[in-house]
């Protein structure tokens, strides 16, 4: 299955309406993805877990394919600014 961000691997929408949460990391970046009413993005460095780690940013987006685009979008140029 093709990945829908150009930097991570990220399942599409179906897997999230599937009731699924995700995280993964590239190099020292880490998110977790986390669904609700809404999706929930979380972004830190390091390799610790997104319970023990110190959250550096988060955003919210609606629970809607729009809302998933955003997020993707969002989460990508959280990684490209981490990177200037």
């Amino acid at each position: 299955m093709p990945s829908v961000s150009s930097v991570f691997e990220i399942p599409n929408f179906y897997y999230f309406e599937s009731g699924n949460n995700y995280s993964g990391s590239k190099g020292d970046f880490a998110y977790k993805i986390e669904i609700g009413e809404r999706f929930r993005v979380m972004v830190w460095h390091g390799r610790l877990c997104s319970d023990k780690a110190k959250i550096e940013d988060e955003a919210n987006f609606d629970f809607t394919q729009e809302g998933f685009d955003q997020m993707i979008k969002w989460l990508d140029n959280a990684y490209d600014g981490d990177r200037s």
